[in-house]
């Protein structure tokens, strides 16, 4: 097999690029996959490249084989000038955010962001003299009624997490780059297969490769992704933090990234199905996932993603405490945990009324957050009856 050459490269199919990217025979001595590359020091062959440190690796924290091998691949299927690699997708946002803010500026976060995210801003940034303020996921090309002067940047997250608001983000980018503000996005449910971040008007894409990437539940890295005016600054800031991602996470994201289409097309087909199914019990009051047509966000959807995710909410018909326990706690093949995106599947309660600032949340029932895995649906739907039979004899 010979190296890709860039119009045989340009010319593949997204499942091609993935089998095929970041994958050099010289650097893997003709093995299939990069081996891990652990090490802190390298060696300089003389006093004039160590002083001038004209080499490629050059130390442990600035790169190695493997993870050149990730950011090539991650960058060429997301459209992006360039990625960095961090420990987890909450320092992916760290990261993302320190390159675009600093002391005196303004920040604009969607109130449906991931909580930790919202934690840092009202945390770490408001201690560094960075004020944030939240807004309405659905308020489209009405944000630019909330730009200051010193309105640097604006994070976004279609869908939002666990309530799955659709953003309308070529608007939102607009209107932040006409005000010379950058746009981030957290664009984990999706990935990049299934929303093109930077063609939409992202400056800086954010992923969390634990989840779809990893597909095992078994690392933790982060990915940001940025255009070609963001990247220099972006990859200023990372080497200045200096928390690479570990070579054992590096490998085995190597080796999801060529299984990932597959697993996000079932972790779609899976998802839609059991979500469909959740629409029809008799206990739901409604579903919230985007590629239904009754969502309030499918318009969107349907223009901008070319695909859905196995992860999406259930809003239940009033029930008590005890009730949505004595669902969850009988469950066998639906796991209690945080994250997504494995082959198992997963689910917990959540309530965002506690943290909403922008926007109200009373959705009128417990809600519960569903990942779908790769088991077989049938035995899923017989899982959640089982519950729902809990759940109906305690109320």
């Amino acid at each position: 097999m010979t190296k890709l050459d860039d119009e045989t490269r340009a010319s593949l199919k997204t499942r091609s690029r993935l089998v095929h990217l970041g994958r050099d025979r010289e650097q893997s001595q003709g093995f299939v996959n990069i081996p891990p590359f652990r090490g802190s020091t390298v060696l300089y062959p003389d006093a004039a490249t160590l002083k001038s440190r004209e080499q490629r690796y050059t130390y442990g924290t600035h790169g190695t084989p493997s993870t050149d091998a990730l950011t090539a691949a991650w960058s060429d299927i997301s459209g992006a000038a360039g990625t960095e690699l961090v420990p987890s997708g909450l320092a992916a946002i760290v990261v993302a955010l320190m390159t675009a803010v600093s002391a005196g500026d303004h920040l604009l976060i969607t109130d449906s962001a991931y909580g930790p995210a919202r934690a840092f801003a009202n945390g770490v940034l408001k201690r560094m003299g960075v004020e944030t303020t939240f807004y309405d996921p659905c308020i489209g090309a009405g944000i630019e009624a909330l730009f200051r002067e010193n309105t640097r940047a604006v994070l976004t997250e279609s869908p939002g997490s666990q309530s799955f608001e659709v953003q309308d983000i070529p608007a939102i980018a607009e209107a932040a780059h006409a005000r010379g503000a950058a746009v981030l996005m957290d664009n984990t449910w999706a990935t990049p297969l299934l929303f093109a971040p930077h063609a939409h008007g992202v400056d800086m894409a954010i992923e969390a490769g634990t989840k779809y990437l990893s597909g095992h539940s078994d690392l933790l890295l982060g990915l940001v992704s940025a255009n070609e005016a963001w990247f220099p600054r972006l990859r200023h800031t990372a080497g200045q933090m200096a928390i690479p991602a570990g070579p054992e996470d590096v490998f085995l994201a190597l080796r999801g990234l060529r299984t990932m289409d597959l697993r996000l097309r079932e972790a779609e087909r899976q998802g839609l199905a059991m979500a469909r199914w959740l629409s029809e019990r008799p206990e739901v009051l409604r579903v919230l996932h985007p590629a239904l047509p009754d969502d309030p966000g499918h318009a969107l959807w349907k223009r901008d993603f070319s695909g859905s995710s196995g992860l999406f909410s259930v809003i239940l018909k009033p029930a008590s405490e005890a009730a949505v326990a004595a669902f969850l706690d009988g469950l066998q093949l639906f796991g209690l945990g945080y994250s997504w995106g494995g082959y198992e599947s997963l689910v917990i309660p959540f309530d965002c009324s506690s943290y909403r600032t922008a926007t109200r949340w009373a959705p009128g029932g417990p809600a519960l957050r569903f990942s779908i895995g790769l088991e077989d649906s049938e035995d899923l739907k017989a899982d959640l009856d089982r519950g729902f039979a809990r759940l109906r004899a305690t109320t």
